[in-house]
């Protein structure tokens, strides 16, 4: 039986799910957005994808309500795409899938880490602050540091602002690199 191009005949949450972010790509693009990215020509350089597809993900993540477009320059006309608060909430399903990245991949080193930015300590595998107790770090409130398994000298700009310890969420300008 071949394997359809959806899954709208699966009665699942999960499959729902894999209809709005399901794809490869979309999945970078989102983490990309926590990490701060939010102009199209930064999502570009850094994911290395096409233009047709980044268009068509940045599309079908702005209708699902995951990313929200905002105009950040009116001459010429330029738009940013930031997290809505249904994008934010895909954070610990974010943090999970890394971690099993990390922990179940042969050969892979930490690329990141992720601490509580109140208290320094490093978040457990389902977000929450093990010194603090706090059962749900919001992105917010984390700070993302570079690991040992990262190229200390990347080509592109945004990957090396990427290389300083920052805030997720909080806005990444490559041009500044």
């Amino acid at each position: 039986m071949a394997l359809g191009k959806d899954y709208a005949a699966q009665q699942c949450s999960i499959a729902r799910a894999l209809e709005v972010i399901g794809e490869r790509w979309t999945l970078l693009v989102v983490r990309d957005a926590f990490y701060g990215v939010r102009r199209y020509n930064d999502f570009l350089g850094h994911l290395g994808i096409p233009r047709a597809v980044l268009a068509t993900r940045l599309q079908a993540l702005t209708e699902a309500g995951v990313l929200a477009k905002r105009r950040y320059q009116e001459s010429p006309p330029r738009e940013e795409y930031v997290l809505t608060d249904s994008g934010k909430a895909l954070w610990p399903t974010l943090r999970s899938l890394g971690l099993w990245g990390r922990d179940h991949i042969e050969g892979t080193l930490p690329l990141r880490t992720f601490v509580h930015a109140e208290c320094g300590t490093e978040l457990g595998a389902f977000g929450q602050c093990p010194a603090c107790g706090n059962i749900g770090v919001p992105p917010e409130d984390v700070e993302m540091r570079p690991g040992p398994g990262l190229d200390p000298d990347p080509e592109d700009p945004v990957s090396r602002a990427l290389l300083t310890p920052r805030r997720l969420l909080r806005p990444l300008d490559a041009d500044r690199v």
